[in-house]
């Protein structure tokens, strides 16, 4: 299962700099800015602006990770669907998304009978089904998506 959604935009560059390679020093040199001019921005300390969304997109790609989409559309109710590449795919990768997608479901499925065996379901076990579910939503979406664009005429 994917990791949780984070909470807040702090949560996500926290996040994003700790998946960086080399962590905050080499996210700083990335960007082109001194290390304690990249703190401020990063942490929002010495009434610095916050790193603005293109720049944790820039760090983001190098890492693969996707925390600020996640963060963004989860604020919406939604969930993040990176949309994939053609030149990357074939029946193969298909098949492979279908088997996520199932792994997925499943998860969704083992969750909610665990949560039922007493009879109720708590805020904890809310929480982990609406997580998983994301998950499976997204796969999902992405499967058909990948389908459509592999196939399109």
């Amino acid at each position: 299962m994917k990791r949780p959604v984070l909470e807040t935009r702090r949560q996500v560059v926290s996040a994003v700099i700790c998946d960086y390679p080399g962590g905050r020093e080499c996210a700083a040199a990335r960007l082109g800015l001194a290390l304690k001019k990249f703190d401020n921005h990063a942490y929002e300390s010495a009434g610095s602006r916050p790193l603005t969304d293109e720049q944790i997109r820039v760090l983001e790609q190098e890492t693969g990770t996707s925390h600020l989409p996640d963060f963004l559309c989860n604020l919406y109710g939604g969930v993040f669907v990176p949309l994939a590449d053609p030149e990357k795919m074939d029946n193969l990768d298909l098949y492979s998304r279908s088997v996520n997608t199932a792994i997925k479901r499943g998860a969704v499925d083992t969750i909610l009978a665990e949560a039922l065996k007493d009879g109720a379901i708590n805020e904890k076990e809310i929480e982990q089904i609406l997580a998983a579910h994301r998950a499976h939503v997204a796969a999902r979406h992405e499967e058909i998506t990948a389908v459509i664009i592999l196939h399109r005429e």
